[in-house]
């Protein structure tokens, strides 16, 4: 380990700007806090080579890195702990599964109809107990998997040929679970004048495998991707995102992780944009297609933790306030509660759902019946909590240029 990942437990300063952040402390008083569980722990790890008791509550949310005053990555050093310790104990079999999203996406794809006997057997399985059995909560419906892949969808897809190119980073949500998300970028793009590339050997960026402490094989994961990214950027072609939570991954985490492991990441990651972001850098430049069509809606917005910590403020929403006719409101009502696949464990649902407490008042007091919001996980929650429709921003942007 380099000498400035042994330091970065000596640059936080204890100033509780993390606790005072963190929506897992506010929902429960058993988490000590980000700096305790972080920072402190890692000094003391000459004392106890045991995982914090209250590790297992840290959701990954990035709040305590957002807020901390000393840019420590509190959560990722969070993270390197939950994964030291599963170096010498035995992951729940639940973890197995929704550590692995784009390996079970891949079995499905293989199995005719996979989609659908999966489908069909997360309904009778929390039917009968079986999901809660495996650990997961069974009062939120998991997520579907598509009858087809963003990839094999793409394929299809007839682009005409441009000079200009970017390559996509779908990410596993959107190659198995929302196609047709991706399918709207890849409109958006064209629309804009773009060709939209998508390199096949690209795996699953990590992020959950992360929260789930599958460090080695995100350390596999991250050197693929990162060749590959570089391959792309070698040829001229700019690397998009439109999951907040893959964008963080290789834009920062991959960094934070393996700085000086893994060859080109701080590189690469000055060509990777989230989609929206890359789009209001073209419209500064007077080369965004603004002919959009009318929308007569109201909308309200969700920006989510993932995009908030990367620091480029809230480019879907300044796009869509693009759109003749729409109506939209930033909700800024805090962390949904989520947090990938941390909602979804049986331990973590009383508690993900009173973190997102305020987001859901806020849906209904906006009076709104869709909330848009940049990452799938955020839209399950909001959807489950506030009882209302929840869309990405591409899927309006596209709706937006049809209506032209």
């Amino acid at each position: 380990m380099d000498e400035k990942k042994i330091n970065l437990p000596d640059c936080c300063i204890s100033c509780t700007a993390c606790i005072t952040a963190c929506p897992v402390t506010a929902a429960t008083h058993k988490f000590r806090g980000p700096k305790m569980v972080g920072p402190a722990q890692s000094r003391l790890y000459f004392a106890d080579n045991e995982m914090d008791s209250t590790l297992y509550l840290c959701s990954n949310c990035k709040n305590c890195d957002i807020a901390c005053p000393s840019s420590v990555p509190i959560s990722t050093m969070n993270m390197m702990a939950r994964a030291k310790y599963y170096e010498t104990h035995k992951h729940p079999q639940r973890d197995a599964m929704i550590g692995h999203p784009e390996k079970m996406g891949r079995l499905l794809e293989d199995i005719p109809l996979g989609a659908f006997f999966a489908n069909i057997g997360a309904s009778i399985g929390t039917s009968i107990g079986m999901v809660k059995a495996m650990g997961l909560a069974d009062e939120r419906p998991l997520p579907k998997f598509a009858s087809e892949t963003f990839a094999s969808m793409l394929k299809r897809k007839k682009q005409l040929s441009s000079d200009k190119k970017v390559v996509f980073f779908p990410g596993c949500v959107i190659n198995y679970n929302e196609p047709q998300v991706g399918m709207d970028f890849v409109e958006v793009m064209n629309q804009n004048g773009y060709e939209v590339l998508l390199e096949e050997d690209f795996v699953c960026c990590g992020s959950p495998l992360v929260t789930t402490g599958y460090m080695a094989e995100v350390k596999i994961n991250a050197t693929k991707n990162s060749h590959l990214i570089k391959k792309c950027i070698d040829k001229g072609y700019p690397i998009l995102t439109i999951c907040t939570s893959c964008s963080l991954m290789i834009k920062q985490e991959y960094h934070e992780l393996f700085q000086d492991e893994i060859p080109d990441v701080e590189e690469n990651a000055k060509h990777i944009f989230d989609a929206s972001e890359f789009l209001m850098d073209i419209a500064q430049q007077d080369q965004l297609n603004t002919n959009f069509g009318a929308i007569n809606h109201k909308f309200a917005y969700h920006a989510p933790c993932h995009l908030r910590a990367q620091g480029i403020g809230l480019p879907s929403l300044d796009l869509l306030r693009l759109i003749p006719g729409l109506q939209i409101d930033d909700l800024d009502a805090g962390c949904c509660g989520i947090s990938g696949n941390y909602g979804y464990k049986a331990e973590n649902y009383e508690r993900s759902m009173k973190i997102g407490e305020n987001l859901f008042n806020a849906v209904k007091e906006s009076c709104v019946d869709t909330v848009l919001t940049d990452c799938g996980t955020c839209r399950n929650q909001i959807s489950h909590g506030a009882q209302v429709k929840s869309k990405h921003p591409m899927t309006i942007l596209a709706e937006s240029y049809k209506n032209s």
